[in-house]
C-alpha cells in the first residue's frame, strides 16, 4: 500500500496547537507520507514539522464537534491538536495511526498508552 492511500485527509484549516510553555498557534496542518506539518497563517510564526517516526503514541478525544488529539513523541514532548469537525479529526487520527503504530506492530488504547491497556 502507498503512503498516499493511508491519508485520507491531507489537509485540515483551523486547528490549533498547544504545546506546555508556548503560546497556541492556530494553523493548517498537512500530513504527507513522512511529515505532519503545522503551518500558521501569521506571518513570523514558527511551523512544526513532526516525523512520524518521532511518534510514540496518541490520543484522541471529543466534545461536541471540535476533536483533540494528544500527541505523545519519543523525546517526551506532548503536542496537543485542536482539530474542527469529528470527520476530519477522526481521519487524521486514523492516518497518523496507520503511518506510526502500524508498521510497528502497536496499537492505540482508550488510554493511548500502548503498553498499559485499559
Amino acid at each position: 500500500m502507498e503512503f498516499a492511500e493511508l491519508i485520507k485527509t491531507p489537509r485540515v484549516d483551523n486547528v490549533v496547537l498547544h504545546r506546555p510553555f508556548y503560546l497556541a498557534v492556530e494553523g493548517t496542518l498537512c500530513l504527507t507520507g513522512h511529515h505532519l506539518i503545522l503551518s500558521s497563517r501569521q506571518d513570523n510564526t514558527e511551523e512544526l514539522w513532526l516525523l512520524h517516526s518521532n511518534i510514540d503514541a496518541i490520543d484522541k478525544r471529543f466534545v461536541g464537534s471540535l476533536g483533540t488529539i494528544i500527541i505523545k513523541c519519543k523525546d517526551f514532548r506532548i503536542i496537543q491538536l485542536d482539530i474542527p469537525g469529528m470527520e476530519e479529526c477522526l481521519n487524521t487520527a486514523s492516518s497518523i495511526e496507520a503511518f506510526t503504530l502500524g508498521g510497528q506492530g502497536g496499537r492505540i488504547t482508550r488510554s493511548g498508552d500502548r503498553d498499559h491497556p485499559g
